[in-house]
Order: structure tokens, then C-alpha cells, then sequence
């Protein structure tokens, strides 16, 4: 019997991972923003013509199971796409050809019924970035790097099991399973640490791979609300959260609904840890406390905004969600 699955990341830049002096970059049109991709793929190569995403890792494995449940041969292949870097002044364009480099595979490690695929793509733009760095050195002409590692893990019984297990800290990375639907995210993005630090021995090309924060998807009906949430009837307020920072104390008044854009943020009742939430999730209820797990931005509106109905179903969503969790 053969069994094969795969997972794929696609990375891309929101308009709220950018911090700055090179946010002027991106607000005067010099160079862009990306919209987020689709929360189904099934052309990669479309939607990196069409400049959907700045770089792809898609990694597949396979193994072939005997009559006994002995796996007598594994094997896997993926690959890496980037885009090119379009910048604008004026009425002039111009394109420079992004780097990307040799994809890392390690060799297919085995344990008791399991065989588990580890693949490293990354690259970098070939848009010249001369900064100050905190390494030797400590002075780069090239863009930092930006790289996704993937792990896929076959059973014998034909379950897959896939995650990201390390990635850059910028851009947003999105996951999605070997149906081609998304299913995780990047929690965090932290473009100044990435622009100080993700160059030679401290990345993967060089033995140092980075850990990856990731956060579940978001549900249908976050999306629909913080699109209405971002581009409603009230601008939004945003604000930034440090580490441990509390957001909102349990029983306290008010009724702003919060849209996480970056960050983990953790709910708590009566001091027991129940869930984390990351970019994309809606939260509001007062008889929890909210307390940001890592720096965070957070975009708030008054609840009033959206329909009852709606928040109810968001608030029920969530306790159900905090029980499983819990």
C-alpha cells in the first residue's frame, strides 16, 4: 500500500507587519504590500504569476507499507517558488530577479511505523537593503533571508501529520494541508529583528534555523467581521501590546471587539490559561481576561458595529473553542 500527503506554506507581506522608516517605501507605492492569498490553493505556479505570494515551500513524501504494517520504502520531493521584486518611481518600473536558494532536505528520518520529511526553502529578494546589523559585519548590502521549514510525518495506517517547524520572523507565513485548504498561520512577524539578524550562520544555510510561531486559522465568520471590523462605518484603533501586556481584565466594562493583526494573545478565566489566539481572531467577551503572549497589534472598533446575531455566534464559537482547548 502507498501512502502520500504534502504541506505547503505561502509567504507574503500584510500591510501591518511593516515597522519603521521603510513603511514610506510601501505607503508611497515605491514597492508594495501583498493582499492576503487564497484560503484554497491548487496552481502554485498561477498564483506566483499572478505575484500572490512572495515565496512557496511544497514539500510531498511518500512510503509504501507491507501486508504487515512494515514500511519498505519512503521517498519525497518538493520545491521552492519566489516572484520578483517590482519597484515604481514615478513612471518608471523596475524588476529585480529574486534569489532563491537551494532547497535543504534532510534524509527521511524513521521511528517505530513512521517515516517524517523535513524541507527548508527560502530565499531573498534581489532588491539591494543596505542596513546596520547586530552581527559581523555588522553592515549588509543584501536583503535578509526568508525561508519556511516544513515537516511531514506518514504513519503506516496512512495518517500524515504535518507542521512548519521553524520559519523567519518576517513575512506572514500561511500553511496549508495536502487538500490545498489553510490551515495555520504565522503568529508573529518582527520585520525589525529579521532585518538585523536573518543573514548568514543565522539562518538554515548556515545552521541556525528560527522557531515558528503558529496559530490555528481563523473561522468564516472572524474573516467576514474583520474585513467589516478594518473597513466599516469606524476607523479602527490600533494598538501596540509588549509581552504579558493585559489587554482586557476579566469583568472590567466596555465593548470594543478586538481583531488581533500580529501576536498570540491568551485568554484566561479566573487565572486558568484557556485558549491563544492569533492574527485574525475576534475577541471581545469581558468575563475573560485577554493578556498578549508576545508583542501583539491589535485593531479595536465598538461592538455596536455588527449585528447581534453575529456576535453572539462569535462568542459562542469561542467558549466552545475554550473547552476543547482548556
Amino acid at each position: 500500500m502507498r501512502y502520500e500527503s504534502s504541506i505547503t506554506s505561502l509567504s507574503w507581506i500584510p500591510s501591518e507587519a511593516v515597522t519603521g522608516s521603510t513603511r514610506m517605501a510601501f505607503d508611497s507605492g515605491f514597492t508594495h504590500y501583498d493582499n492576503p492569498p487564497p484560503d484554497e490553493i491548487d496552481d502554485l505556479e498561477a498564483l506566483r504569476a499572478g505575484d500572490k505570494f512572495r515565496f512557496a515551500n511544497f514539500l510531498r513524501g511518500w512510503i509504501e507499507v507491507g501486508p504487515g504494517g512494515e514500511i519498505n520504502g519512503c521517498g519525497y520531493s518538493g520545491s521552492g517558488l519566489i516572484g520578483n521584486t517590482t519597484i515604481r518611481l514615478g513612471a518608471l518600473r523596475h524588476t529585480f530577479q529574486n534569489a532563491l536558494l537551494p532547497a535543504l532536505r534532510r534524509d527521511p528520518e524513521k521511528g517505530d511505523g513512521w517515516v517524517r520529511f523535513t524541507q527548508t526553502v527560502g530565499g531573498r529578494t534581489g532588491l539591494p537593503a543596505p542596513r546596520k546589523v547586530k552581527h559581523p559585519p555588522y553592515v549588509q548590502w543584501q536583503a535578509p533571508l526568508v525561508w519556511t521549514t516544513l515537516t511531514l510525518t506518514l504513519n503506516n495506517d496512512g495518517r500524515a501529520e504535518s507542521q512548519m517547524s521553524g520559519a523567519s520572523s518576517f513575512p506572514r507565513h500561511w500553511i496549508y494541508d495536502d487538500s490545498g485548504k489553510l490551515t495555520h498561520k504565522s503568529g508573529l512577524t518582527d520585520y525589525t529583528d529579521w532585518m538585523a539578524t536573518s543573514f548568514g550562520e543565522h539562518t538554515p544555510w548556515g545552521d541556525q534555523d528560527s522557531p515558528a510561531l503558529v496559530t490555528a486559522v481563523e473561522t468564516a465568520l472572524e474573516h467576514e467581521m474583520s474585513v467589516q471590523l478594518m473597513h466599516g462605518e469606524g476607523r479602527p484603533k490600533i494598538t501596540k501590546l509588549a509581552a504579558d501586556s493585559v489587554l482586557v481584565r476579566q469583568g472590567e466594562p466596555g465593548s470594543e471587539l478586538y481583531l488581533v493583526l500580529d501576536g498570540v494573545i491568551r485568554v484566561e478565566r479566573d487565572g486558568e490559561w484557556l485558549a491563544e489566539y492569533g492574527p485574525g481572531a475576534l475577541l471581545g467577551e469581558r468575563t475573560s481576561t485577554l493578556v498578549a503572549v508576545t508583542p501583539c497589534r491589535v485593531a479595536s472598533v465598538e461592538a455596536g458595529q455588527f449585528d447581534r446575531p453575529a456576535l453572539e455566534e462569535l462568542s459562542g464559537g469561542h467558549r466552545r473553542e475554550d473547552a476543547d482547548q482548556g
